[in-house]
């Protein structure tokens, strides 16, 4: 009897840290909320400005509408047209076509990510060569490559294919995803202590059954964390990609087309934002949701 209650406690205190997170996740949300309606009623109506600046955003019903009402026109029909869907339904559609284009880049960009770090790992002239050019590719403006990555795509001519615009979404969610998967895993990778990979030396182990057995378990605490900043990078790139490039059915162009009805119907641009946080979450819960089958290497995670 006394051996089980120290086995009980370990077991309710390992609950608990499993569900703190959610928790806090969801008081976050719900402070959010009470922020934004306390500022809309006790902020001015022009904002708050230091000189020609607004340093603090205007609390009119057209820039910032109240919660309810935005939740309220998620139920309207999207226009007045007849056999209009519901807003909240076009939002899903438009969401499920933004994650499906983050999801290919994701794992573009992991693939691609993972095959840097090891390369780098394997041969430190590699990791010399090319890790300044993997951080140099994160500073080129996205939203200036975008149009340049439509019009490569649209001179590819192999046979039959033909290179769509999706494409390029796709493949400007990989160039933001791979980033935090190469630099984890370069970091993974090289975490085994000195110890273990003299022993798995002594085992006359080589390159590859290390690679397997003792350096891809020992990367999934930095690989994790990684992984789930790549699928916020994903979407990211993805909502930013579709509005530069103009493709149609997404999240991204859907804000473009409903911000010009901010004037006369102030929460609905605020219908796709919702679409694109709820991509987001989606993304990385898909993350958290692989990481329970690796939860014998998580020892700790280390920030990406």
């Amino acid at each position: 009897m006394t051996a089980a209650v120290p086995s009980l406690s370990l077991r309710a205190k390992s609950t608990n840290a499993r569900v703190r997170p959610y928790v806090f996740g969801a008081l976050g949300l719900v402070l959010l909320a009470l922020v934004w309606e306390a500022y809309k009623a006790v902020g001015p109506a022009e904002g708050v400005m230091i000189g020609d600046i607004t340093v603090l955003p205007r609390t009119s019903d057209i820039a910032m509408p109240h919660l309810w009402t935005m939740w309220e026109r998620l139920g309207e029909p999207v226009t007045s047209a007849a056999g209009s869907p519901a807003l909240w339904f076009a939002v899903l559609q438009a969401a499920g076509f933004t994650l499906g284009i983050a999801a290919v880049g994701w794992l573009v960009g992991v693939s691609v990510g993972m095959l840097l770090a090891i390369v780098m790992q394997r041969f430190r002239t590699a990791e010399s060569a090319l890790l300044p050019w993997v951080v140099l590719s994160q500073t080129v403006p996205l939203i200036a490559i975008a149009p340049l990555v439509k019009r490569w795509g649209a001179q590819i001519e192999v046979g039959a294919f033909d290179w769509e615009d999706w494409m390029s979404v796709a493949l400007i969610a990989s160039y933001l995803a791979f980033f935090p998967v190469s630099i984890g895993a370069l970091r993974g990778l090289g975490s085994p202590d000195k110890a273990h990979l003299e022993l798995m030396h002594s085992y006359a182990a080589g390159w590859w059954s290390t690679l397997l057995r003792l350096r891809l378990p020992a990367s999934v605490p930095y690989l994790l964390p990684a992984l789930r900043l790549a699928a916020a990078n994903a979407v990211i790139g993805t909502v930013v990609a579709e509005v530069s490039i103009g493709l149609r059915g997404g999240v991204g162009r859907m804000m473009v087309e409903f911000a010009s009805a901010a004037s006369g119907d102030p929460a609905k641009p605020w219908a796709p934002i919702f679409g694109a946080v709820l991509v987001g979450l989606i993304a990385a819960g898909v993350v958290i949701v692989l990481g329970l089958f690796v939860g014998r290497y998580r020892r700790g995670e280390v920030s990406a």
